[in-house]
């Protein structure tokens, strides 16, 4: 019986020869998506002119098309006959939703209909774990429900980000201007996660507040305690009120000792991953992913897949705890220990907590070579020491401690102190200091109190007024920001909390995969800048999110976003189909584009100069028509033509249109039905800003989904 493995790219090709050679056919490997969608113009010739048209095909779905670009179509050489004859097809690409939709693409396109079609499913790709991952190869018709989420997301994502790009391009930007304005399903909220940011900066007024401390006395000792205000004192008059009365005051205070116990931070998914490697090490969240990758994919397959998109492992691994924990322990020198299990949603083994995601945590290989730790440079050591530890640490029995809260009541004004002694360290054993964790999950560092007990006498002096400011909220680093694009439910007003609370479980804004692929983009167009390790929004991007906000809020609403991040969760789940998805996503491209030409059309808003490189760069630029005529004055023709068609369209015409061609022209072209007009000699694909040069998939995130 003839059979091939598929893989996603050569490195995983060679990976599955080290671990079952030729056992299973003739290894191919793709170069990521070697089949793309349709162009526009291919569906309908109508729609090689730009306008405000909804690019949705009359059968629902763009057909696909080989992509013969980047060297592809020597792999599509091999791969098309291959999979014509083959009897049985194993397909070993990556275990996430785009990685079955290469499958799948290569497998509907090509393949023959009495194929057998196995899906291998693995984690890492160490040789143990493949060599199990083919023995227990599943029917393709397993992922039914994984390929239909693949497909609906680029079928969606092509006709929203092509036809919202389109039409704001047509609707928003200056006759004379050039380039297109760039709109995309990710792309735009998260665009507007940072200008809203920085708005909030801009519009911040700081205010002065005190604070009042004093020095507390008791046989045992000395410590500080602190004015406990509620609110914050903004009056110093007040503050000093509240200090004189300190000073000099002795009586009694009241002392509450509590046992309490703290568990371990979570594992690791890619975003908690990129958040904490932005702050403790300055990273690109695109630099967290590629070290991650580096030790899935190289150096001894040490970590398991990095795109994790939950924090959870499963029920089954709990059988590698023991191996897992002993081996890691030898590596850091710790004493070996019987792992503590912690289940269910607070725990760390959840099944239910992995419904509706392709991978677990991010955690060390139980069969990675961990001889191979001492070849790594010092930024593959410093990632992998974050993950092992964060491993090592949920295995290891909570931190226990006993907080003390010390109060004085001064003349009707609350006093307080706290401070805390370990009984037994627990987890916190595993590091090095409390900053070497995931950082704000473990306790703040509190002050060591003198031996008290409930009634000691004290007295206080040295009071004083501290003088503090108010700070602005900070701008986010790329860690914060993918942050803020996982936790989009935080975007909802408090007037919908049955909104936030269906969005706080779900993804967010983009996948793990992706996100850092779409910050990065926003910086190749010139939307973000880097500002040392922060992002901030570029003049141009900020003028394209104010202009937007103003036509079309729900464009840059991360929530919206996140509601269909939601739906394709649930076609995975079996409860929506990719079809309906898929036509709920056009309809909302629909009613934006409508909401746009309704605003343009009143006349009142500033439209795009478009100087910097909005989306694609110079692609699809005005016509040489256009650019010829801006600036010049309309001929009375051309005005009367526009006025009769402003009439039978109900459109107003904005005003200053009737004081240029150019502008007079694409109004006409408007409400006709037309945009602007492709540069005669540019590329059939060049008025498409959808597509971006990337990588193969194995580096890079899917197609459209940086548009």
């Amino acid at each position: 019986m003839t059979s091939i493995v598929i893989t996603e790219k050569p490195s995983q090709a060679g990976d599955v020869m080290k671990a079952v050679g030729g056992r299973y056919g003739e290894i191919i490997p793709a170069q990521g998506h070697v089949m793309r969608l349709a162009e526009p113009d291919e569906v309908d010739p109508a729609w090689t002119r730009w306008s405000t048209a909804l690019l949705l095909p009359a059968a629902g779905r763009y057909p696909l098309r080989e992509d013969p670009s980047n060297g592809k179509g020597a792999r599509l050489a091999k791969l098309k006959p291959a999979l014509r004859a083959a009897e049985t097809i194993y397909c070993s690409t990556d275990c996430d939703r785009e990685g079955t939709l290469i499958a799948g693409n290569l497998v509907n396109s090509f393949s023959r209909p009495s194929a057998r079609v196995l899906r291998v499913v693995f984690t890492a790709q160490d040789p143990t774990t493949l060599r199990k991952a083919f023995a227990e190869a599943r029917p393709w018709s397993d992922f039914a429900n994984e390929m239909a989420a693949g497909e609906a997301r680029s079928q969606a994502d092509q006709i929203y980000n092509l036809t919202l790009t389109r039409a704001a391009t047509v609707l928003l930007r200056q006759p004379g201007a050039k380039g297109a304005i760039g709109i995309g399903r990710v792309k735009t909220p998260t665009l507007a996660i940072v200008c809203k940011r920085e708005l909030e900066i801009e519009a911040f007024q700081a205010r002065d507040y005190f604070e009042v401390v004093a020095q507390a006395t008791v046989a045992g000792g000395r410590f500080v305690m602190r004015h406990a205000a509620k609110p914050r004192l903004e009056d110093r008059v007040q503050a000093e009120v509240i200090a004189r009365a300190a000073e000099g005051w002795s009586g009694p205070l009241t002392v509450v000792t509590e046992d309490k116990r703290q568990s371990p931070p979570r594992l690791f998914d890619l975003p908690a991953l990129q958040k904490t490697c932005s702050a403790r090490f300055g990273w690109t969240a695109d630099k967290t992913l590629e070290v991650a990758q580096d030790l899935y994919q190289n150096h001894g397959h040490l970590l398991t897949y990095p795109r994790a998109e939950s924090r959870y492992l499963a029920e089954a691994q709990i059988g590698d705890a023991q191996t897992l924990t002993e081996r890691l322990s030898g590596v850091y020198g710790l004493s070996a220990i019987v792992p503590v299990i912690r289940r269910g949603k607070d725990g760390v083994y959840s099944d239910k907590g992995l419904e509706g995601v392709s991978h677990h945590a991010v955690i060390p290989n139980v069969n990675g070579d961990l001889s191979k730790l001492a070849a790594l440079d010092a930024d593959g050591r410093r990632l992998f020491d974050l993950v092992a530890k964060a491993y090592l640490a949920a295995h290891h029995p909570d931190h226990l401690y006993r907080q003390t809260t010390v109060t004085a009541l001064v003349e009707g004004y609350l006093f307080r102190a706290t401070g805390r002694i370990t009984t037994s360290p627990g987890w916190t054993a595993i590091y090095d200091d409390r900053a070497d964790d995931e950082g704000g999950e473990a306790a703040e560092a509190e002050q060591t109190l003198p031996p008290l007990i409930n009634g000691d006498p004290a007295q206080l002096s040295a009071a004083k007024v501290e003088a503090k400011r108010t700070k602005p909220p900070p701008r986010y680093t790329e860690g914060t920001l993918i942050q803020a694009m996982q936790e989009s439910w935080r975007f909802i007003p408090d007037s919908r909390p049955d909104l936030r609370e269906r969005l706080r479980d779900a993804k967010g804004i983009g996948t793990p995969a992706t996100r850092a692929e779409v910050i990065k983009g926003l910086k190749r167009q010139d939307m973000l800048a880097a500002k040392g390790k922060l992002v901030v929004p570029s003049d141009q991007g900020m003028s394209l999110y104010k202009l937007l906000a103003e036509a079309a809020p729900r464009l840059v609403d991360p929530g919206v976003t996140a509601l269909w991040e939601l739906r394709l969760d649930q076609i995975l789940l079996g409860r929506v189909t990719a079809d309906q998805v898929i036509q709920e996503i056009a309809h909302e491209a629909e009613k934006v584009v409508a909401a746009l030409t309704r605003r343009v059309a009143e006349g009142n808003l500033s439209l795009l100069a478009g100087s910097g490189r909005f989306g694609a760069g110079k692609q699809a630029g005005l016509s040489p028509r256009l650019s010829a005529q801006a600036g010049r004055a309309p001929t009375d023709k051309q005005v009367a033509f526009l006025t009769k068609l402003s009439k039978e369209k109900a459109a107003p015409i904005p005003a200053g249109t009737l004081d240029d061609m150019a502008r007079t022209s694409a109004m006409i072209d408007h409400l006709m039905g037309k945009g602007p007009k492709l540069k005669a000699k540019a590329p059939k694909r060049a008025a498409a800003p959808r597509r971006t040069p990337r990588k193969a998939r194995g580096d890079a995130p899917a197609q459209a989904e940086t548009a």
